[in-house]
């Protein structure tokens, strides 16, 4: 995978055969047709850009190896190997290619251009559409941004409707690590995640924020105690309650977080939170974060904080919401999403529950149940330059007019483009994660 000659859809080593005689250049652009989201948040080419195409990304070997697959895989003489010698002995390896692009963390709409590409070198006008296939896997991050962004909007509603007080940055942790596809998969879009949060347990994601988008080192994200199934059970079912002890002996101050549901949720929290170790949470000098993992969230929420509110008491806001005793707290981590996440604080609000009383941790349903498609991405040439002339190009399907593509060629300034690539050199880096929050959220 560190071969950018093979990085691409497999047709794409045909298309330099396929452009008119004497074409020169070919212009392309990204965008959202539409689909889920009002508003996006551009993330993720800075680090595409860095891992993949910067730098000395060609070579005799590697074009040797392309070329190879190629004749097996699709027929020989189909490589384009003239032109990636070219390529190599001209630039010396680099690709001449010209990228224009928002700047990480702009918020943008759909229909609105997010980046260009153009070939820099009028003999390799197919270069342009070759890193369509690497380039659109921002996708992925884009997305990921974007759906974080709406938790995040949801949360300030239920914070402004039931009066809560504490802020909305660790409502929603990442757990989804284990539920991605692969480890750069959890990375890229946990660190998208992380634009619109600050609680994650996806270590990668502030591997890769620190390398390719912090200069300056500030943590990114941050994490607490928290044990899980194996850690209680392991002490067996008799001695659920040493297991539970023994985390509040092990982390004496800050908040602490323990899964209660391995054998009955309701008898953890009534009875061994809320009787056996009551005066060992009120004495210890940080919060106790109940977490049920298990049944119909809205239900099991509103049933577990009843029942630690018997135990605990809890106070009445400004607003009339309940908020429990502020040394302890819920984090529902078990099947949340937009809208399962949306059906519990409801039944909260109606309840009259605080949004201050919870957490939310999601997994598989937060960086990695996407696709493409959530907001119809496309990569689209525009315009293309033969013998000199430059005239636009499109696509309008009598079978789909939102498939409708742009024509002709972009201004950056208008449409809000740096330049972030020139031949093999990447421009406008991003210095610090902060900035791409504050870009996210208008500060």
């Amino acid at each position: 995978m560190d071969n950018i000659l093979l990085n691409t859809d497999s047709y794409k080593m045909t298309h330099w055969k396929q452009y008119p005689p004497g074409s020169e250049y070919v212009y392309s652009y990204f965008e959202s047709r539409g689909g889920m989201f009002n508003e996006l948040i551009f993330f993720g080419l800075e680090y595409i850009i860095k891992k993949y195409l910067q730098g000395f990304v060609i070579s005799k070997n590697k074009i040797e190896e392309a070329a190879a697959l190629c004749d097996e895989h699709i027929g020989p003489g189909i490589f384009n190997i003239a032109g990636w010698n070219y390529i190599n002995d001209m630039y010396g390896g680099r690709l001449p290619l010209e990228i224009y692009a928002l700047p990480e963390g702009t918020v943008f709409n759909p229909r609105e251009v997010a980046m260009t590409v153009v070939n820099t070198d009028p003999l390799v006008p197919w270069l342009t559409n070759y890193v369509e296939s690497i380039l659109t896997h921002i996708w992925s991050p884009i997305t990921v941004a974007s759906y974080s962004r709406q938790m995040r909007e949801m949360l300030e509603n239920y914070k402004e409707v039931t009066g809560g007080e504490e802020a909305v940055d660790f409502k929603l942790h990442d757990f989804g690590f284990r539920g991605a596809s692969s480890v750069e998969t959890a990375a890229l879009a946990g660190a998208a995640h992380l634009i619109s949060f600050k609680g994650t347990d996806t270590l990668p994601a502030i591997k890769l924020i620190n390398n390719y988008y912090n200069d300056v080192g500030d943590m990114p994200g941050f994490s607490i105690p928290a044990s899980e199934h194996s850690t209680i059970t392991s002490w067996g079912r008799d001695k659920e309650l040493e297991a539970f002890a023994n985390m509040l002996k092990q982390y004496p101050i800050g908040l602490v977080a323990c899964v209660s549901d391995s054998f009955d949720i309701f008898k953890a929290c009534e009875h061994l939170w809320g009787v056996e170790l009551k005066d060992k949470i009120l004495e210890r000098d940080g919060v106790l974060i109940v977490r049920p993992d298990s049944g119909d969230p809205k239900e099991i929420v509103i049933q577990v904080l009843k029942i630690l509110a018997k135990a605990f008491g809890y106070s009445i806001n400004n607003k009339g919401f309940k908020t429990l005793n502020p040394k302890i707290r819920v984090i529902q981590g078990d099947g949340v999403n937009l809208n399962t996440m949306e059906d519990i604080l409801d039944k909260m609000a109606e309840f009259k529950w605080s949004i201050d009383n919870i957490a939310f941790g999601s997994g598989g349903a937060l960086l990695q149940m996407h696709n493409r498609d959530d907001a119809k991405f496309a990569f689209k040439a525009s315009a293309i330059c033969v013998n000199g002339i430059w005239r636009d190009i499109y696509k309008d399907p009598v079978t789909d007019s939102g498939k409708r593509s742009k024509r002709g060629r972009f201004s950056p300034k208008d449409k809000k483009l740096q330049l972030k690539f020139r031949n093999g050199d990447i421009y406008n880096t991003t210095q610090s994660f902060d900035i791409i929050r504050k870009r996210a959220y208008g500060a």
